[in-house]
């Protein structure tokens, strides 16, 4: 028991304890790094995303304003799917 007790008031004992803590602190650090990382990441995407679906809007209905009825219709261009997907994105943002 006395060597127990010897140990946990010793240096060896009180400087493996600040290790870990240490070791801790820096894996957190590193953790809310990459999560701000991370989240400038996805919102640049996001942006990037919002732009291409905004051009696709606008260039179907340029090309809709110009063939009329004429212009074949394409279901994965359907407006009102993008357009929601436009207003989803700036909801979220």
């Amino acid at each position: 028991m006395e060597q127990v007790y010897q140990y946990l008031t010793g240096i060896k004992f009180r400087q493996r304890v600040e290790a870990v803590v240490e070791k801790f602190n820096d894996m957190r650090e590193d953790l809310d790094k990459e999560r701000k990382f991370m989240g400038r990441q996805w919102a640049k995407r996001e942006t990037q995303i919002l732009s291409v679906i905004e051009s696709t809007v606008g260039m179907v209905g340029d090309l809709q304003a110009i063939a009329g009825k004429a212009m074949p219709e394409i279901p994965s261009l359907d407006l009102p799917l993008l357009e929601t997907a436009i207003d989803e994105d700036r909801r979220a943002g």
